[in-house]
């Protein structure tokens, strides 16, 4: 597998370590980049990308993907496997839980090379961007109501993705 750029955009920390774990899972090959500090040309030097983001407010994206998100379009994703992954509040926020991942999702310029999806069985939520019939668009973590399960779920998500990275 070649080397996976592990993006991610963080506010208060907690998606940062997220990734650092993500990045630990994947080992030596993942290379770890706060996307506040990105450029698109960055990310187009990967084959294999990981991007994360929690929901802030009703949903939204964090702030640092907010300012970058258009500059996707800049790249050329063919060739590229994309897996995500969002953080959420399932219990406060339950009518729009890792609602920034499906936001995220929703604005990649390529959705073809998409891969990780996560079954949303586990989850207590009524509606969330990021449910395509009955899977997350990438993998789910609640680390405030569900923190036991987070590093079972990465090294779970990271063991399928890697089978579909390239």
């Amino acid at each position: 597998m070649e080397k996976v750029g592990i993006f991610y955009g963080s506010t208060s920390g907690t998606t940062k370590a997220a990734a650092e774990k993500i990045a630990k899972a994947f080992g030596k090959q993942a290379e770890l980049h706060n996307i506040k500090e990105t450029t698109p040309a960055m990310i187009a030097s990967f084959t294999n990308l990981v991007f994360g983001t929690s929901a802030w407010g009703i949903g939204d994206m964090q702030d640092d993907w907010e300012y970058f998100i258009d500059e996707l379009t800049q790249i050329d994703f063919a060739g590229k496997k994309i897996a995500l992954f969002g953080l959420g509040d399932q219990e406060e926020y339950p009518e729009s839980f890792v609602d920034g991942l499906g936001t995220l999702y929703c604005r990649l310029p390529e959705k073809n090379g998409v891969v990780g999806f996560w079954p949303t069985d586990g989850y207590k939520f009524y509606f969330s961007l990021a449910d395509r019939d009955g899977k997350f668009v990438g993998l789910a973590l609640d680390d405030h109501h569900q923190a036991d399960k987070t590093e079972g779920r990465i090294r779970q998500w990271v063991e399928q993705i890697s089978k579909e990275f390239v």
